[in-house]
Parts: structure tokens; C-alpha cells; sequence
């Protein structure tokens, strides 16, 4: 199944009062894996940046006013959403702006029997919890360290991953492709063959300071069969003598 995460920056918070989309970005994914391509536009929205908005997402009107109308790469933004869902956070206001744009240039809206809302479904899976993209992120383990500012694609790429885990989830840190000493032979790293199950996480980490130990073999020696005879034969009227 092709669906595709996207995200907005505007000039405000409501196209009907004239607010305008300045960026968008969007990452494709099937199956819930992304498939590595992209579309990112900036727009030139003919209009002033409010101060505020600025501070958000740092997009001034002399960097957008060079870029293109969305009129000018709309066909081409059409052409990459194709006829797949459509995944945003709080998307009734993604939709809101894009359909806004695509009115304006002549476009026929997108129906929104294809809007897939992230905040809807995180609010059943952790109600009264914090919704926001942030609170969402550390929730899952999902590094978002480089988002300084709001950026539609970043934002997207950030989402992609916390909708894996609110529909089922991947385990971030785990690896199932062995590698160096620990593969098994003929197993290399060009190898489809999932040879180990190697947990990353710190806590499945051998320890620096403590000497590797070779696993015990699981039999038993001749002196402990030697003791455990010795100890099955003083019990007294054990039921298998009877």
C-alpha cells in the first residue's frame, strides 16, 4: 500500500482569511517503509510573512520571493501524490492549506476520504498524553535533535517514522543482519540471509570492563551426574521405585 507523509509551512494559521502555503514536503512510503523519494517546494506566496510566522519556520518573503508560484508546480505535486492516502499531523490543517492552493490554481481539491490524521489516531493509542510531533518523537526514541525550526520535509521525514510506531510499531536500535566475527560462515554483508537477532540497545551491550565469557555447554560432567545419582538414590519412597 503507497501512502504519503507530508507536511505544510504557512504564512498564518487560516487560508480563508487570505493566509497562503509556503512550503511543503513529502515522503513516500509503501508497505509502511520509505522508499527514499521525496517532493519539496517552496512557494512565493505573493503576500507578506507576519513576523511570527517567521519565527516559526525562519522562511522570509526576499528567500520565498524568488521561488515559484504554486500554480507553476502544482501538475508536478499532483503527479507525485498520485492517488494515495495522504498522512499528516493534525491534518485537517495540511488539507486546508493544499486544497486552498490547488482552488486557487484551477485544481480540483483533494477528497478528504484520504486524509489520515496522526494526532486522531495517537489520541486513542495514548489518551490525555501530549500529541504534539515533539512530545511524539521523544515518545518513541525518534532523534530529533537537527530541528531547530520548523521545515515541511524534515517534519515529514519525523513524521514518517512516529506513524511506523502508532500503527504497530518497529523496534528503533534493533538489528537482524549479523556482522563481523559474530556471522555465520557465508553469511557476509552482502548476504539476504538473517543469520543473528543482535539487540543495540545499552543494555544488550557487553560491558568494556568485563571479560567476555564463553557460553556453558548445556551437559551435564561426570562428577555432577556422579552427585545427582547419588542424591535421586536417598530419597525415600520416591514414586518411581514404587
Amino acid at each position: 500500500m503507497r501512502e504519503v507523509i507530508f507536511d505544510t509551512e504557512t504564512t498564518g494559521l487560516d487560508p480563508k482569511t487570505g493566509d497562503r502555503m509556503v512550503e511543503i514536503g513529502c515522503i513516500e512510503m509503501v508497505g509502511r517503509v520509505e522508499t527514499g523519494r521525496t517532493f519539496h517546494a517552496y512557494f512565493n506566496p505573493d503576500r507578506d510573512m507576519p513576523a511570527e510566522a517567521e519565527r516559526v519556520h525562519g522562511l522570509s518573503i526576499a528567500f520565498l520571493s524568488a521561488k515559484p508560484r504554486f500554480a507553476e508546480v502544482a501538475d508536478e505535486l499532483l503527479e507525485f501524490l498520485g492517488d494515495s492516502n495522504l498522512v499528516a499531523h493534525n491534518a485537517g490543517f495540511d488539507f486546508g492549506f493544499l486544497n486552498n492552493e490547488l482552488e486557487l490554481a484551477g485544481r480540483t481539491p483533494i477528497a478528504m476520504d484520504r486524509m489520515v490524521d496522526t494526532v486522531a489516531i495517537a489520541r486513542k493509542r495514548h489518551p490525555g498524553a501530549k500529541l504534539s510531533l515533539d512530545a511524539l518523537c521523544t515518545r518513541y526514541g525518534i532523534d530529533r535533535s537537527h530541528r531547530v525550526k520548523h521545515g515541511a520535509l524534515l517534519d515529514a521525514e519525523l513524521l514518517a517514522q512516529v506513524y511506523v510506531e502508532l500503527t504497530g510499531g518497529r523496534q528503533i536500535g534493533l538489528s537482524l543482519i549479523a556482522s563481523g566475527a559474530d556471522a555465520a560462515p557465508g553469511a557476509g554483508a552482502d548476504s539476504p540471509a538473517l543469520t543473528q537477532f543482535t539487540p543495540n540497545a545499552p543494555w544488550h551491550r557487553p560491558s568494556a570492563d568485563k571479560p567476555r565469557r564463553e557460553p556453558r555447554p548445556h551437559v551435564a560432567s561426570p562428577e555432577e551426574l556422579e552427585r545427582h545419582a547419588a542424591f535421586i538414590a536417598d530419597i525415600k519412597g520416591a514414586i518411581w521405585t514404587s
